[in-house]
């Protein structure tokens, strides 16, 4: 100590916690200034130094970057000013952080080759805007030139568009993934486009305007409890579920009383029969924060193998 007001660099280090090799880096770039030096040429800092100096392990300890940390200390930028802005600089970062990670854990439990885990990493990384356009994209494959009646395309597009919120989960994320991969697919797109082509067919043969139940509508709402409550599909106990589902199935057609529902159902049920629908919809209400949906395939593979067995007999 000079007088009781300087110390020197090896004491201003033990008041500090920090080391002298540290200490000197910070005066070296003007952030800690000495207040004086000896003949000899040593460093002598006065008792600003010791709180100046616990500002910048502070800052530091945040992230903030030399130039910044000289700038608060030289009072040429507030805290308040650099917290905010360095608080939303942290928002970008941990985004990007929780985007790589899900797409890490997801692709811890995929075990996928390397161009899968290119596609994945490219697929979390894409912004709003490119996100909208791979999903206009497979939704103008799923439903252009179709004719459903004023205002079906608009509200089954609504039902279909996954909105990955602003600060997404790890399952969130991990889903837009898979679906985005799902939307890609061309099977998937045209299995989508045939099973939207029929349901427009439909619309148009029975004269009906939508929204209305289709007959995938109708075999989930029927046939479901049959699966649940264990009735297998060639059992006599299931006779009366057939009668049922193929009289609501012809009334939603507008063929009341046709005595061979397995020409025209069947091929429907055959064709709307896909475990790949089931995944996108589960993913697209993780995504969206929706309720999770009833899975089709159950209900569809029993009363396909149902009318199967009938028109066998």
């Amino acid at each position: 100590m000079d007088d009781g007001t300087l110390c020197s660099i090896g004491e201003l280090a033990r008041r500090t916690g920090l080391t002298v090799k540290a200490i000197r880096f910070y005066s070296d770039r003007g952030i800690v200034v000495p207040a004086d030096r000896t003949r000899a040429g040593y460093r002598r800092y006065g008792p600003d130094a010791v709180a100046r100096l616990a500002l910048v392990r502070t800052l530091r300890e945040l992230g903030l970057g030399l130039d910044v940390i000289r700038r608060v200390v030289e009072r040429e930028l507030t805290l308040g000013d650099v917290a905010e802005q360095h608080a939303a600089a942290l928002e970008v970062r941990i985004a990007a952080l929780r985007l790589q990670r899900a797409v890490l854990v997801a692709a811890a439990r995929r075990r996928p080759t390397c161009e899968e885990m290119e596609r994945m990493h490219q697929l979390a990384r894409l912004s709003q805007a490119e996100r909208r356009r791979l999903i206009d994209c497979f939704l103008d494959t799923v439903f252009e030139g179709l004719d459903g009646g004023p205002g079906w395309h608009a509200a089954a597009r609504r039902s279909m568009t996954p909105e990955l919120p602003e600060n997404p989960t790890d399952a969130q994320v991990e889903a837009w993934v898979q679906l985005a991969e799902l939307a890609l697919d061309p099977d998937f797109r045209d299995r989508v486009r045939g099973a939207t082509e029929r349901y427009a067919a439909d619309l148009s043969e029975s004269g009906s305007t939508p929204p209305r139940p289709d007959v995938v509508a109708v075999v989930r709402d029927l046939a479901a409890a049959a699966v649940e409550s264990g009735i297998t599909p060639e059992a006599p106990q299931a006779d009366p579920v057939v009668r049922e589902l193929t009289a609501g199935c012809a009334r939603t057609l507008g063929r009341p009383g046709d005595t061979e529902p397995h020409l025209w159902l069947l091929p429907r049920l055959e064709a709307a029969k896909d475990p790949r629908r089931d995944r996108y919809f589960h993913l697209l209400a993780v995504i969206n924060d929706w309720p999770a949906p009833e899975p089709l395939t159950p209900a569809l593979d029993w009363s396909v193998t149902a009318l199967r067995s009938r028109a066998a007999r």
